[in-house]
């Protein structure tokens, strides 16, 4: 594949606000993970997740615009800014837009069924109801900023912000659009929460399960002044078979597979990888099968294991957040695997090369 720039980064996270304090957040090794403030997990097995905290939209977005967006916009907006202004020039408007969001604005939905209930359908807010749907963010940014080209969110569970850098890499390589904006947003909320506890997704006492994370990542693809954090070298898709709808399967093979296929794109060798920035999300089943599934292409000639989501936690904004941590160390490398595990048995695994060629 056509090898695609990174030029700019903006981190709203979990711990760090840009991308500055997110290189030192890593650095540092300290997890965002506490425990939970914003409502009440009583009578739930899990009471940890990665919040976003001493956030001000305001400082990104203006008033009367900042009313007319939900909380998932407003993450997503704030981050698409921070890239712009770290690439040092203004996208022109032949600019795409891809979004992952695993789970999309459910505290508004949430709110907007509140209002229809209680007061009926002619006078719930018709403004919720456009931001309850899952584009609503990187519409937000494509009118805010007037971008035209594409514009596409991709809901992949805990793919979806990999999904969406292989879609925009696609269009970019294939010379639909001058640059692109790439990224991945997620919140962490009441409902959200419950029912990812009561299905027993999330982590407890015993450590079984995964911590959700929330905020927005957007990088800038093919446009910019500033040299290049890394290239997008290359793409690899599957699917296991024996994965349940709310599980991981046992496929590894599928998952080997897929990064084999990411590494044939990228045109270099197993040999040249560097380090593999691991789905490993604290899921004893996905942690297994990734693990098997490296051993299994790699070999005795393991490369470096990267867990990044003990940092910042699961899902799009994870997956975003996955990415920006790739490429912040691929300046150590010369190429690594960046590897994504959906429950449901999707897989997208991505190659980031430290130069052009």
């Amino acid at each position: 594949m056509t090898r695609i720039p990174i030029t700019g980064i903006g981190v709203v996270a979990p711990g760090a606000l840009g991308v500055s304090a997110f290189r030192a957040l890593l650095a540092e090794g300290r997890s965002a993970v506490a425990e939970i403030d914003r409502f009440d997990t009583a009578g739930l097995s899990a009471h940890t997740a990665a919040l976003v905290r001493d956030f001000r939209p305001k400082d990104f977005i203006a008033p009367m615009k900042m009313r007319r967006m939900n909380g998932l916009s407003r993450l997503a907006m704030a981050a698409a800014k921070m890239a712009i202004d770290d690439c040092g020039a203004a996208p022109g408007t032949n600019t795409g837009v891809a979004i992952g969001t695993a789970f999309g604005p459910v505290q508004t939905s949430v709110e907007y069924m509140q209002e229809y209930v209680e007061k009926g359908a002619a006078l719930a807010p018709p403004q919720l109801f456009a931001e309850s749907v899952a584009n609503a963010p990187g519409s937000h940014i494509a009118i805010e900023l007037g971008l035209r080209g594409f514009n596409v969110t991709i809901t992949q569970r805990e793919s979806s912000a990999l999904a969406a850098a292989m879609y925009a890499s696609s269009q970019l390589a294939k010379g639909t659009v001058d640059a692109a904006l790439i990224g991945g947003v997620e919140e962490a909320n009441e409902m959200l929460f419950s029912v990812l506890d009561r299905v027993g997704a999330l982590d407890d006492a015993q450590r079984d399960g995964i911590v959700i994370g929330e905020g927005a990542a957007v990088l800038v693809a093919g446009a910019g002044t500033r040299a290049p954090y890394g290239w997008l070298s290359g793409f690899g898709i599957a699917r296991d078979t024996t994965a349940t709808i709310s599980d991981w399967g046992t496929g590894h093979e599928s998952v080997a597979a897929a990064m084999q296929a990411a590494i044939d794109d990228a045109g270099v060798t197993i040999d040249s990888i560097d380090a593999i920035y691991a789905s490993a999300n604290g899921s004893r089943r996905g942690d297994a099968l990734e693990v098997r599934a490296i051993e299994a292409l790699f070999g005795a000639r393991e490369p470096n294991v990267v867990a990044t989501k003990g940092v910042f936690g699961e899902y799009a904004a994870g997956g975003a957040l996955q990415l920006v941590a790739a490429l912040l160390g691929v300046e150590h490398h010369r190429h690594v695997l960046v590897n994504s595990l959906s429950a449901g048995g999707g897989i997208v695994c991505a190659v980031i090369s430290r130069d052009a060629e």
